[in-house]
């Protein structure tokens, strides 16, 4: 048996002297701490040390182990200190092919990929001038959306639907916080990494080449990052050439 203590959340803290089992039977050889930090990478998007200091503090004493852990798993662990954010994504063979995943492989949807550029380029703008903290409101959202409704669309109800989709799905992914506000939300520095200015960079182009102009989203970017996001550019824009053809078939 180990020697436990409780801590707030009700789960047994191991004494360092004991052992890393926290169950009968338990064969795993990660502490606590470590578990705890490989969970909320599988679990969420992301890990960030402002909403998970604990486990990003553990995740930078434990990176290899628990680097090799999610390997394990056929998928990389992605630091950016500099942001202090960290995320998994898919490993590819180095002979081509795909490894088996435990990864969603979805695109998103063309109100979503409207958001994800005006909320990127808001948090660009408002960080150039210095802003620490960058929120927006839900109407401001949705009328963004709303600029880039296509001229043949007729079903005004069905878009609000799915603009107000586009703005529950930022949230369920934590790139849009929630405040005492319902209607205001914080969003989370994360986007720089998921949306990185080479793939905003793409998207503003797929935007002006079916015609729309993204204003307000954000001067055009001229500084390419190695990170990528979950989703590339050009699987986003032809997955919405596809819905267009698609809608437009039905008239």
């Amino acid at each position: 048996m180990t020697r436990e203590t409780v801590i707030e959340d009700g789960v047994p803290e191991v004494d360092p002297e004991g052992t890393v089992s926290l169950f009968e039977g338990d064969e795993g050889r990660l502490d606590l701490a470590q578990r705890r930090a490989l969970v909320t990478l599988l679990r969420g998007r992301y890990l960030s040390a402002a909403d998970h200091p604990r486990e990003w503090k553990t995740l930078l004493a434990s990176e290899t182990v628990l680097r090799s852990r999610l390997n394990d798993l056929f998928l990389d662990l992605h630091i950016d200190h500099p942001a202090e954010v960290a995320f998994k994504r898919q490993a590819q063979p180095e002979e081509g092919g795909r490894f088996p995943t435990l990864l969603r492989d979805t695109a998103y949807t063309r109100e979503e990929t409207i958001l994800l550029v005006f909320l990127r380029g808001r948090f660009r703008s408002e960080r150039g001038n210095g802003r620490d903290s960058v929120h927006v409101g839900r109407e401001e959202m949705l009328g963004r959306i709303a600029q880039f409704r296509p001229a043949y669309s007729t079903d005004q109800s069905g878009d609000a639907r799915k603009a107000d989709k586009a703005v529950e799905s930022m949230v369920r992914a934590q790139i849009l916080l929630r405040t005492d506000d319902p209607d205001r939300f914080r969003i989370a520095p994360v986007i720089e990494v998921l949306l990185p200015l080479e793939r905003l960079t793409e998207l503003l182009e797929w935007f002006r080449s079916r015609g729309g102009e993204p204003e307000g989203l954000g001067e055009e970017p001229t500084v390419v990052t190695d990170a990528e996001s979950d989703a590339s550019a050009e699987k986003i824009a032809d997955d919405n050439e596809e819905d267009e053809d698609a809608e437009e078939s039905t008239k």
